[in-house]
């Protein structure tokens, strides 16, 4: 390799190691902020495993529907054993004697890493941003308004929408001789490892929009791989342990896929046709 070649890919590095060192430090004081609540945020992961989800409400007003508009329906599939709900006071347990200690580092660092997020995403703006020009540039307080944006809300989606249906389909194998032990480190990191693809898989209309303004992607590349996107989602969620999960896995990641199709299609660089010449 050629001293020429050598010197930018160092420049790179050091760029590179430039903007991870304030990202670390940036989220080390967000770490620090987030401490302060870091218990109320596990207070409020641990809610679903009373049992009582919002899933249970809707359920409750779906049957009671029921019952007044199809009662014959309603007696013949005995939906009145439905109605129960089997709320119980469960906590969560630990065994190493640290365990709940290194479980609030973790939330803590989770939690500020979301909190600095837009400094994260302007330092990952301004690594990539010497080989763009002067009006992709401008671009830099949308781009990371909205990547900030997306991944909170896919972070809020998970916690609200998808972790009360995982845990409260996991609580439904409960049976006499089979009770649920959740273990504290065991259930906070699986739920933070999902809030984290959560919020990556909301990104990808924000990576879509980037890459096809830049020139990079197009709509006729988006949607003729959208078999490969099916099938890339599958083989991801399939790293899950269980069938729901990586059924709510699957889902969004390829609905993402879906709309950075049309992302792609509405906000790409438009490619001039040009006649063939004689």
């Amino acid at each position: 390799m050629s001293q020429e070649k050598v010197l930018p890919f160092i420049e790179h590095l050091v760029e590179l190691r430039k903007r991870l060192i304030v990202i670390v430090i940036a989220v080390v004081i967000g770490m620090g902020v987030a401490w302060n609540f870091s218990g109320n945020i596990l207070s409020f992961i641990e809610k679903p495993i009373s049992g009582k989800t919002y899933l249970t409400d809707l359920k409750k007003t779906v049957y009671s529907e029921v019952k007044v508009r199809f009662p014959s329906f309603y007696s013949r599939y005995q939906l009145d054993k439905e109605m129960v709900t089997n709320i119980k006071e469960r906590r969560l347990n630990y065994s190493a004697p640290l365990e709940p200690f290194f479980v609030q580092c973790k939330i803590s660092c989770i939690a500020g890493l979301i909190i600095v997020l837009p400094v994260v995403f302007y330092q990952l703006w301004l690594f990539i941003a010497p080989g763009l020009t002067f009006k992709e540039k401008r671009l830099v307080i949308p781009f990371v308004t909205a990547s900030t944006l997306t991944f909170c809300l896919g972070a809020l989606f998970f916690l609200f929408i998808i972790w009360p249906v995982i845990i409260n389909f996991s609580l439904s194998y409960e049976a006499e001789g089979l009770q649920s032990w959740f273990n504290l480190s065991a259930y906070v990191n699986f739920c933070l490892r999902l809030i984290l693809m959560f919020g990556l898989i909301f990104e990808l209309p924000i990576l879509a929009l980037l890459l096809s303004r830049l020139g990079f992607v197009s709509y006729e590349l988006l949607a003729k791989n959208r078999k490969y996107a099916l099938l890339a989602s599958s083989i991801i969620a399939a790293f899950h342990a269980d069938l729901v999960t990586m059924f709510v896995v699957m889902m969004p990641l390829y609905l993402m896929y879906e709309i950075s199709v049309w992302v792609a299609f509405f906000f790409g660089k438009k490619r001039v046709k040009t006649a063939d010449l004689p």
